[in-house]
Order: structure tokens, then sequence, then C-alpha cells
């Protein structure tokens, strides 16, 4: 590696106990996944010891030289004005956004501009230093097929605030589906690893090899006509790519409209998964104040649940 960079910092008292990655984050100002990198890459010295785990934490003070390498030229997602921000709350640190369905959060593959980051950038630039160059301010994701609430980083210490009380579980998130058949018990939680489908690499599945993944649910309704299906209120508890489609599926309830997931039947039509991000709850990353929002059921979803009883 290219070492033409080279930071050298002392770690105070204060940052003893701190994860290694998050301290090199913190100090060179880059995210904790390219953190993470340079611990793995070698780049990272701690008192002239190379560090070799970035979940490793800090036993006592001492002296982080990272090398950084060649400098490069910053390319993160361009802003663009026509995509529309619908933000429900913003104020200095935190923008929730009430996602339409078919927006893409953040450029990926196929993605590479349109997104919703794209749009966020036009209007509060500041974003663009905030957490992951490729998606500043995004802490979580929806699919492009959910609507519904997204909480958005603002500022540097929303983005650590937001992402730690994800990965504590404390982040509220209850979405509403409609699901194909009755469910038998009025509430249960799926307790399920998920990973990636070893038969179909763009697919999520049920793996052994997968990361915990569970999903409370409690029926909100059961309808006859002109099928058979049931209306969740499903709440995350940990929030893994498609974790309520694969859970829905793997428990024989596969998620009405949702291609993916054996989900589409001519006997109802519904223009996209029946998924919707209906309540959003955090605390204030700075002023600790527990916020919490709602949205209702969108037009194209109402207008399916209309024609059931």
């Amino acid at each position: 590696m290219t070492a033409d960079r080279t930071v050298v910092v002392p770690v105070p008292e204060s940052l003893v106990g701190e994860r290694i990655d998050r301290i090199v984050a913190m100090v060179t100002d880059v995210s904790r996944t390219e953190a993470a990198r340079l611990v793995t890459e070698g780049a990272v010295r701690l008192d002239g010891v190379v560090a070799t785990r970035g979940a490793d934490r800090l036993t006592d003070p001492g002296e982080l030289a990272i090398e950084l390498g060649e400098e490069a030229e910053a390319s993160g997602p361009e802003p663009d004005p026509s995509i529309v921000v619908p933000a429900v709350y913003v104020d200095d640190d935190v923008i929730v956004v009430d996602k339409p369905a078919d927006l893409v959060v953040h450029p990926g593959a196929g993605h590479t501009g349109g997104t919703l980051v794209n749009g966020l950038l036009a209007a509060f630039p500041e974003i663009a230093g905030v957490g992951d160059l490729e998606r500043p301010g995004i802490v979580h994701r929806l699919d492009r097929g959910t609507s519904g609430l997204l909480m958005v980083a603002r500022s540097a210490v929303a983005y650590e605030s937001l992402v730690e009380q994800l990965a504590d579980r404390t982040v509220d998130r209850q979405y509403r589906t409609i699901v194909w058949g009755h469910v038998e018990s009025s509430r249960g939680v799926v307790d399920a690893p998920i990973g990636r489908s070893p038969k179909h690499p763009t697919k999520m599945a049920v793996t052994e090899k997968g990361k915990p993944a569970r999903t409370r649910y409690e029926v909100e309704r059961t309808y006859d006509q002109p099928v058979q299906v049931t209306e969740l209120a499903c709440r995350l508890e940990t929030g893994r790519t498609h974790q309520i489609r694969v859970h829905m599926a793997a428990i024989g309830h596969s998620v009405v409209g949702d291609d993916r997931y054996r989900g589409v039947r001519q006997s109802l039509p519904c223009p996209r998964p029946f998924l919707h991000a209906e309540l959003l709850g955090f605390d204030h990353p700075v002023t600790g104040e527990h916020l919490e929002f709602t949205s209702p059921l969108p037009d194209d979803l109402v207008a399916v649940r209309a024609g059931l009883s």
C-alpha cells in the first residue's frame, strides 16, 4: 500500500475502551467501512505495532500511525435537485423522510443516479461528509419497492449515534404488510438467520450461515375474499436485507405482490410488495429526546386493501 500520507495522532485517555476502527474513523474523518479496511490491510499501527483487528478495543492511551496512501480525488454521488425529498422532520442533525415506493435509497449496482441520496445532497449539501462517501447520511435503508419512514444523519455526531442505536436494537421500526394465507397465531416471532441464498445470489434466504435476524409480528385482520390473506404489523429487532419478506416467505406467508419471494399471484394484483414502514422511533442523537413518527398507508396499497373483505 502506498504511504504518501501518514497521519500520526496521540490517543487520549478518554478514548480508552473504544474500538480501534472507530478511533481511526474519528481521527481521520473516513467512514467506519474505510477505517475497517485500513486496519485489515495493516495500515494502522498503535505504538509501532500493527493493529490486526478493528473490533479490538484500546486498552491504554498511545499513539496511532495511519497510512492513508496517495491523495485521491473524492468522488461521491452528485446532487440532483430533480429528486424530491419528502422530509417529514428536519433539524441540524436528523432528517426523517417518508420515502415513496420505487425510489432507490442510494447509488449502487444498476442505480448510479436518481436516488434519494442524490436528492438529499441537493437539498442538504452538508451531508456529503457524513458517514460513507458513497451513501452519505444513510444509516439504514428501505428496499426500492418499500415505502415509508427512513432516518438520515445530517451531522457526524448524529451518524455515530443512530448507527449505535440500530446496533443496540433500540430503534423502533414497525411495518404494515399483507401476506398470503391465514396466519394461525395472533402474534409471534420469526427468529431465523438471513444470508445470501446459495442457489440465487441476488436473493436472501434463511440459512445457517446467515446473520441473526428477528421479526415480531401481530395479526391485525384476516380476509377471505377474494382470497385468503392476513394483515400484519411487523416490528424489526434486527435490520437484515429483505428481512420481513424473507421471514414471511420462510413461514409460508409470502408478502402479497413480492415478485422475488413468491408473492405474486393473479388472484390478487398488487403493484409492488405490500410493505410500508409506518412507524419509526429513536432517541435524538443530541438532545436525547425520544422522537416517534408515523406514516399513513399510501394510496396504491390502500386501494389493494379496499378490495378485501
